[in-house]
């Protein structure tokens, strides 16, 4: 992973605690780079968008890593979410299937509310992560 690093003019301690801020909790890019300065690193928002762009899906397996087994943990549970939402000035109706810590799981979406198409959904969804 050192290698990933090698062109950057920052630590690569720095560049983790960046992209680590912004994937961890919900902050904008200008939070983070407020909380940066607070701590005596001067960045822009722009380098912060660029440094999640390019690490962020490689610090991904590491966080899911830390996170319990989804199988094995006796708590874990998902449930179904639909809406109605406008996409490209259309609407649709969308089925979405999350877990317990707000992370997408599936997503369906139809141009009117199907139930065989939520059914089939619903099926998959169960086939995958058991049931809800």
């Amino acid at each position: 992973m050192e290698n990933s690093f090698r062109y950057f003019n920052s630590s690569p301690e720095v560049i983790r605690l960046t992209v680590m801020m912004h994937i961890r909790y919900p902050l904008t890019l200008r939070q983070v780079e407020d909380l940066l300065f607070e701590r005596g690193i001067d960045i822009c928002h722009e380098t912060v968008r660029f440094w999640w762009n390019r690490f962020g899906p490689m610090f991904a397996p590491e966080i899911r890593k830390r996170r319990v087994g989804h199988r094995t943990y006796f708590q874990w549970r998902w449930h179904l979410d639909e809406v109605f939402v406008r996409i490209n000035g259309e609407t649709r109706y969308l089925l979405r299937a999350a877990d317990h810590e707000g992370e997408v799981l599936d997503v369906f979406a139809t141009k009117r509310q199907d139930r065989k198409a939520a059914l089939k959904f619903i099926k998959r969804a169960m086939k995958c992560y058991g049931r809800p």
